[in-house]
């Protein structure tokens, strides 16, 4: 019961992303293409939505469910990681047709193809687990 509210935000970040378009796999090629600004709408308005969250995570300093409190731990910035990081997400994103959030919520549409690009995200998921201890962090 105590998950509840979270299989809730699921439930409604599929209807979201269904609703938007976000997890049509025609509206992401058509972004790598950059014949439309549609999913580049979607996304400068989640990242404005997520620097707005932080700031006030910070100014109210939330709790998380268990009571903690959330900290922001400021990382070594090294350009070749983010666009090392970046290329190799970009190029899962436009060979499937799909980030992690729309890979589950078309498999929810009926989409049984993308079991495959989910497994394959599970394996690579797995396998970073495996080396990221020898990766330059």
């Amino acid at each position: 019961m105590k998950l509840f509210r979270f299989f809730l935000v699921g439930i409604v970040f599929g209807i979201v992303m269904a609703k938007s378009e976000a997890m049509s796999w025609y509206r992401i090629q058509e972004m790598f293409r950059f014949h439309s600004f549609h999913m580049f709408g979607i996304i400068g308005t989640a990242v404005t939505l997520g620097v707005l969250g932080v700031a006030l995570i910070r100014k109210f300093n939330v709790r998380d469910y268990s009571g903690r409190s959330i900290s922001f731990i400021p990382k070594e910035r090294s350009m070749i990681r983010y666009l090392a990081g970046g290329t190799i997400f970009g190029l899962g994103w436009a060979l499937s047709g799909a980030c992690p959030g729309p890979i589950v919520v078309n498999i929810g549409y009926g989409c049984t193809t993308m079991l495959v690009v989910f497994v394959f995200a599970l394996l690579g998921t797995f396998l970073y687990g495996i080396v990221r201890n020898k990766l330059p962090h």
